[in-house]
C-alpha cells in the first residue's frame, strides 16, 4: 500500500507538471513528454527532426 505522504507528493508533482506544460503552451514553447513508451515533442515550435504529436492537448492522470 502507498502511504498518504507518497500520494500527496505524486499529486503535487502532477499539478506542477500540468502547470508547467500549460505555461509553455501559452508562451508558444514546445515540450518533450513521454507518451506510449517513447519521448515525443508537442508544440508548434518543436524541432523538425524530433518525433511529434499532431495535437498539443495533454492529460495527466
Amino acid at each position: 500500500m502507498v502511504s498518504d505522504d507518497t500520494l500527496q507528493i505524486l499529486e503535487t508533482l502532477k499539478k506542477v507538471a500540468t502547470k508547467t506544460l500549460e505555461q509553455k503552451q501559452r508562451l508558444g514553447q514546445y515540450a518533450v513528454i513521454w507518451r506510449d513508451g517513447k519521448a515525443t515533442t508537442v508544440g508548434e515550435d518543436a524541432p523538425q527532426d524530433a518525433p511529434q504529436e499532431s495535437d498539443t492537448g495533454h492529460s495527466y492522470n
